[in-house]
């Protein structure tokens, strides 16, 4: 299952997800669009860790979570219909 972070700071929210390089033994982490996110999450294939920078408090939002945490923390578009 993929995971994506979800920034949210002061200034805007912009998604992320962590690339795990073999050879150098690093992990790379790349900003993604919220569109792709957004298929994978609908799909089920993914969990999204939602991230706020002020106060560091972190929330993981899946498939299966309650209808109200998708809508307030992702936007309406990450609900199936």
């Amino acid at each position: 299952m993929n995971r994506y972070t979800k920034i949210i700071s002061p200034t805007g929210a912009y998604f992320t997800k962590d690339f795990e390089k073999k050879k150098k033994n690093l992990i790379k982490v790349r900003e993604v669009k919220e569109d792709t996110v957004r298929k994978f999450f609908l799909n089920g294939d993914c969990e999204v860790l939602i991230y706020f920078e002020e106060t560091g408090k972190e929330i993981l939002i899946d498939f299966f979570s309650p209808e109200e945490e998708i809508k307030k923390y992702l936007g309406p578009k990450f609900i199936s219909r």
